[in-house]
This record gives C-alpha cells, structure tokens and sequence, in this order.
C-alpha cells in the first residue's frame, strides 16, 4: 500500500471515526446532564480532524500496524478531549481513565519499557504541583483534576521527548489564545481550558517529524 492510498483510506476512516465520536459525546453529555454548547463545532469538528489525523497517522505508521491502530485509538480520544472540553469544559473519567489504561499498555511495549510510565508520573505530579500552587495564589481552582489526568495519560503514550513537545505547543497555544481572549474582551477576566491545547498538542507530537 502506497502513501496515497494509505492516506485516502485513513481519511476515510477518520470520518467515520470521528461521526462516532460526536454519536458518542451526545450520549455521555446527556448521561452527566450536560446542555449541549455550539452544536455546530461539537458535529463537524471531530470528523474533519479524525480524518486529518488519521490520514497522517496511517502515512506516517503503514510499517507498524499495531502501533498504527493504537495510535489511531489515542489519536481518537483526543479528538474527543478537544470538542467535548470546548463544548462543556470537563475531561470525563469515563473517557480517560479508558485511555490511560491503553497507554499504560502502549509504553511497555516501548524502549525503555519504563520511560512511558516515568514520564507519565512526572507529568501527571507537575501537573498536580502547578494546580494546587495555582489555586492557592489565585484564591480559586487554577488547574482541574481532568487536566492533570490527561497530562499524565499524554505522557504515559508518548514518553519523553515527544511529551516535552506536546507539552510546549500546548502551553505556547493556550497562552497565545489567552492573549487574544483577554484583548478582544478587553479583560483579564475568564480563564482558559487548557485540555483542548494538551489534546492539540500530543496529536502534533504522535506525528514523526524528521
């Protein structure tokens, strides 16, 4: 199977992917109660990056099959981070503690095998640290638990390098929106949900780049 091929058939399947997804985040908004948000995103928006990413994921993995589906998986959850965190502002447990038990399986197969569980324990800790100082400084909650666990799980499936990438597309993003926020509100005022970023920038970082 060539790039071309490979990467029209991971569009593909993206799409659909990403259709399931959306089916998927109506029926955990209305198991937790949830009222829908911009509709419009939440049905669009999933199918068309899924389709991107997985168009990416299966040039860049074709070699690698398993890796590539469970790139795939991760890749999906993500999405689902993104577009369901815009539209309610949580990271449900139902969606990531699913996830962090396939990165928790993803980095034993990895070289070190322990790299994927250290990095994730770092991360998930700094994450924990930076909340409770910020919450403390801030006289309210800076960081939510939901955030914490996705750092953790981010840095379970990718390990290092790759997480210290993510971690600075992410962190640059966010703060690059919060300036734009604050200066089209012409306020200080709100706060920024960092796990759309964190989401953004692990898929960036799943990619190879050479």
């Amino acid at each position: 199977m060539n790039d071309v091929v490979g990467g029209v058939i991971g569009a593909l399947s993206g799409a659909l992917a990403g259709g399931a997804l959306v089916v998927a985040s109506r029926r955990l908004a209305r198991a937790e109660d949830l009222e829908p948000g911009n509709e419009i995103a939440a049905k669009v928006g999933p199918p068309v990056v899924c389709a991107v990413v997985f168009a990416a994921l299966t040039i860049a993995y074709l070699s690698d099959p398993l890796g590539l589906v469970l790139r795939l998986v991760f890749g999906a959850v993500l999405v689902q981070v993104i577009f369901f965190d815009l539209e309610h502002g949580l990271i449900l447990d139902r969606v990531i503690v699913p996830a962090a038990a396939l990165a928790l399986a993803f980095s034993l197969f990895q070289q070190p095998w322990w790299a994927g569980i250290a990095t994730g324990l770092v991360i998930g800790g700094l994450f924990l640290g930076l909340g409770v100082v910020g919450s403390w400084l801030a006289g309210t909650e800076a960081l939510g638990l939901g955030d914490v666990k996705l750092a953790a799980c981010i840095g379970l499936f990718l390990g290092p390098l790759p997480s210290l990438g993510a971690m600075v597309v992410a962190f640059a993003a966010a703060s690059a929106a919060a300036v734009g926020v604050a200066i089209w509100r012409r306020s200080l005022a709100g706060r920024i949900a960092l796990g759309p970023y964190l989401a953004v920038g692990a898929l960036i970082a799943m990619y190879p780049w050479r």
